[in-house]
């Protein structure tokens, strides 16, 4: 497929950075040759140009990564505004090179500029799908290996803690939204509505994680508005889609009519999977007051569902995450402390990585161990802190 190819914004003399082609599909201008006068613009202008669906993308990204880039290292503001969109294109394939671990960190750091830069943000739609295709891509291609990284960067408070809260929340869903039925633009909606659901208030999320006091009047407000708000963010930003803006508005209300802002019953699967999923991840997280929720604790709170009856959607929860999800910890009934590598075939038989041996001593090298077999079965979770190893994520992945 092609789009229209802007020809205004590609300078005189300069090297154009993708192919350029009429609607035919005939060949106007090959990559790296320039368009040498206005004349020659014009004459393009005459053929209709073209550039393939696939470069646009990868030229679309290139330029907003770059752009973030130079907000993350603080460039001056005439450096930042004097970026061209004559950047070097990358392929997207290029872009992902590298195994989740590695990939992770860079699509972490974009999201938390974007999310901070809230209202402000520039070319807002066009950075957050760049960012939710490659992050898609990675839950699809890698899920196992995403929960493992994005669950233990949720251990570590350093981090900013909203924006690792937004891409494990949107990759729980992204995980469970096709085997709870939900057709495909459903799935890319809720996708995008869990990575933006906080734009409203990211400031004060992270701060609140980091604070072991009681939340302040004001936070309680934030808290409180921080849906309205996100979703009037998201449409003066120029998002369009309805049921993404519904999905942040209606983020924290409940089926039975108790949640908040409007108090309203919402009882929708993309509504109820999206509260399913913020509401985990915020449950395993340690907070500076207190340590995370054991993970097998909040699974079995999701089984119950609301009314404290089995619910079906709690149960396909467990059956797609399991009770210890990658990255968590845990006690083996060997009396070694591990951390969870991959999902198992059953709930609660999942692949771990020993890190500390029965007597509580770190072991040498980490040794994987299948927990279905009953010496090695887990026997409970453990909070984060109790491991008293550094957990090296790369060095753990390079051993599945």
């Amino acid at each position: 497929m092609y789009k229209p190819l802007p020809l205004d914004v590609i300078a005189l003399n300069q090297p154009v950075p993708v192919n350029v082609w009429d609607p035919k599909g005939v060949l106007l201008l090959r990559k790296g040759e320039p368009i040498t006068s206005e004349q020659h613009r014009g004459h393009l202008m005459l053929h209709a140009p073209m550039v393939r669906e696939s470069d646009w993308q990868a030229w679309s990204y290139s330029y907003t990564a770059e752009l973030d880039r130079l907000v993350r290292s603080n460039e001056s503001l005439s450096r930042i505004a004097g970026l061209t969109h004559m950047v070097e294109v990358r392929t997207l394939a290029a872009q992902d090179e590298g195994r989740a671990h590695e990939v992770w960190p860079d699509v972490h750091a974009a999201l938390a500029t974007l999310l901070h830069q809230g209202a402000d943000a520039g070319q807002f739609v066009g950075r957050i799908e760049r960012l939710a295709a490659r992050a898609e891509r990675l839950w699809r291609d890698s899920p196992d290996e995403s929960l493992l990284v994005l669950v233990q960067l949720l251990f570590d408070v350093r981090v900013g803690y909203s924006t690792t809260h937004a891409l494990l929340s949107a990759g729980l869903c992204a995980l469970l939204s096709p085997a709870a039925g939900l057709p495909p633009d459903a799935q890319t909606s809720l996708f995008r509505a869990a990575m933006c659901m906080n734009i409203g208030m990211t400031r004060t999320h992270d701060a609140m994680a980091r604070q072991g006091s009681a939340l302040s009047d004001a936070q309680r407000l934030a808290v409180r508005e921080h849906p309205v708000l996100g979703a009037m963010t998201l449409r003066r930003l120029g998002v369009s889609d309805a049921v993404w803006l519904q999905l942040v508005e209606e983020h924290h209300e409940r089926p039975d009519g108790t949640g908040y802002p409007a108090g309203k019953p919402v009882t929708g699967v993309a509504q109820r999977l999206l509260q399913m999923s913020d509401g985990y991840v915020a449950r395993l997280s340690p907070r500076q007051g207190r340590g995370g929720l054991l993970s097998q604790q909040v699974a079995r709170e999701l089984y119950m569902g609301p009314d404290r009856q089995p619910d079906s959607l709690g149960a396909l929860f467990i059956k797609h995450i399991g009770l210890y999800p990658p990255g968590s910890c845990v006690r083996l009934a060997s009396g070694e402390l591990g951390v969870v590598a991959k999902r198992g075939s059953r709930a609660h038989a999942p692949l771990v990585f020993a890190l500390v041996g029965r007597q509580g001593l770190p072991l040498g090298e980490p040794a994987l161990r299948d927990t279905q077999d009953p010496l090695h079965e887990v026997r409970e979770s453990l909070p984060p802190g109790e491991m008293k190893v550094v957990v090296n994520v790369s060095k753990l992945l390079s051993r599945l």
